[in-house]
């Protein structure tokens, strides 16, 4: 805080005479106070220091700091004076603003969010299971890559992303996805909502339209909002999306996102004769298939899906892959994969409209993928997951049996749990299962269209240890069985 500044800017109220130092300052500093501009717990100059500063008598200012005590603005110890923790003052008549005010028509059309404190429970959809994930590991690969820095890398980093983390990556894909690709295609993101964002301005104009699954995955849905494109649900059954005839021919896309390995949220996955009729269906219509493959390294029943890029040679896919769910959240790491024929030009966007950091970051993800360590990492969690989900599983059995039906278990990290009944709501019963600590999203809330027909729950199962799956799985089964008893009024009263 420059507090000379501070002195020169304050203005006293309207026709008041010049006041004495000790006032003026007494009077400016309770206003920084009062305005946020010395927040609370922030310690103030010492007197003798800020006399010398402003160049007045050391009295002057135990004068201010002595007053300001004896109002309760700051409190003093052994150290010093500290600013004291005030309620912020609400303004005179002010009204409650709505909570999307001033926010454009396509920002107030996304779906909301759950509170920031419930996000870790039982049944969270894609939080991993963080306690498992070899931190120790990690801290020294990165470590490695920053003592390995020389201080000319503290620049802005390449625009696409590290060479060695891009070749790692395009190495990774090809072995374990199918992926056909060169470390050129690849390009580094800040996870896959970045990516999403990317693709959605830079592959299409505003007005286009994309294909969503319906229901889908909400951040693909405010991704092609925020890029003002026109939005079309796709309906999705248990082949996954299923596009017809008609779609093609009235509603042609500009872009289609799908989820085929594991489709967000009902967990179904795409058939080969439907994946193939989708490249051939975009590759007619000049669209760009956005395949977003975000937990498809999770695969319990039978051998692994290869991804859809690689299904063709020169296939209209941008390949989307994160290591928010193999990995950890907070890295903030994620990918693409263009198309050969795109990816100069892409490349070329993104040296114009995009700023990259986390060199050592990325260098260390390199490695931990080089290593072996990012497999053996994969191993271990493809164990624990299943192991979780057999559990999840045989306890909705014991508890929902002839109340709902289990979808799309074979993989990734969440399942589906479709009500046998269409008359319960389900958007009431999640309201009342986040009272209880329990994150159980409703299928029918991930809608990208009205009318998709799903209702039920999402469940993650994750990072929830077997051994605890069993008592939220009841509590849920118990507010079905009282919503269903009680009749469709109760269930939608509770919103």
């Amino acid at each position: 805080m420059d507090y000379a500044l501070l002195m020169s800017t304050f203005q006293p109220p309207p026709g008041q005479r010049a006041w004495p130092r000790q006032r003026q300052l007494h009077e400016c500093l309770r206003a920084a106070i009062r305005d946020g501009r010395l927040a609370a717990g922030t310690r103030l100059v010492a007197t003798r220091a800020l006399a010398a500063e402003l160049g007045m008598a050391r009295n002057t200012v135990l004068y201010a700091y002595e007053q300001l005590a004896s109002e309760g603005y700051v409190s003093t110890d052994r150290r010093g004076t500290v600013v004291a923790a005030l309620p912020a003052p609400a303004a005179p008549g002010a009204a409650v603003a709505p909570p999307h005010a001033g926010l454009s028509r396509r920002a107030r059309a996304l779906r909301g969010v759950m509170p920031q404190e419930i996000l870790a429970g039982a049944f969270m959809p894609g939080v991993p299971a963080l306690e498992a994930f070899p931190l120790t590991l990690w801290r020294r690969m990165l470590e490695r890559a920053w003592r390995a820095l020389p201080v000319q890398r503290l620049h802005y980093g390449d625009t696409a992303g590290e060479a060695p983390l891009r070749a790692a990556i395009a190495d990774h894909l090809r072995a374990a996805r199918g992926v056909v690709c060169e470390a050129g295609q690849v390009f580094i993101t800040d996870g896959t909502q970045s990516s999403l964002d990317l693709c959605a301005r830079s592959f299409a104009d505003a007005g286009d339209t994309v294909w969503l699954e319906n229901p889908g995955y909400g951040g693909a849905l405010a991704a092609c909002r925020a890029a003002a494109l026109r939005v079309v649900g796709i309906a999705v059954d248990a082949d996954g999306i299923a596009p017809a005839p008609a779609d093609w021919r009235r509603r042609r896309p500009r872009l289609i996102y799908a989820t085929p390995s594991h489709q967000y949220p009902t967990g179904s996955v795409l058939s080969l004769p439907r994946r193939l009729a989708l490249i051939d269906g975009a590759r007619a219509a000049g669209a760009l298939i956005i395949e977003d493959d975000y937990d498809s390294e999770f695969r319990h029943d039978g051998p692994p899906l290869p991804a859809m890029q690689g299904l063709v040679a020169d296939a209209p896919v941008l390949y989307l892959g994160t290591f928010s769910k193999t990995m950890f959240p907070a890295l903030r790491i994620g990918f693409i994969v263009v198309p050969r024929a795109l990816a100069p030009a892409f490349a070329a966007l993104l040296a114009q409209t995009a700023s990259r950091g986390r060199v050592a970051e990325q260098l260390a993800l390199a490695e931990f993928l080089r290593s072996g360590q990012f497999a053996l990492h994969l191993r271990r969690m493809r164990r624990l997951y299943r192991q979780r989900r057999d559990a999840l599983v045989a306890a909705l059995r014991r508890h929902f049996d002839g109340l709902a039906t289990v979808h799309g278990g074979s993989a990734g990290m969440h399942l589906a749990l479709r009500f046998d009944s269409a008359a319960l709501d389900d958007a009431a019963l999640s309201a009342q299962a986040a009272r209880l600590g329990i994150v159980a999203p409703a299928l029918s809330a991930q809608a990208s269209a009205p009318g998709h027909g799903w209702r039920g729950f999402m469940l993650g199962y994750a990072q929830l240890p077997a051994e605890r799956m069993a008592a939220p799985v009841a509590a849920l089964a118990a507010l079905v069985r009282a919503a269903l008893t009680a009749g469709p009024a109760s269930s939608s009263s509770s919103r």
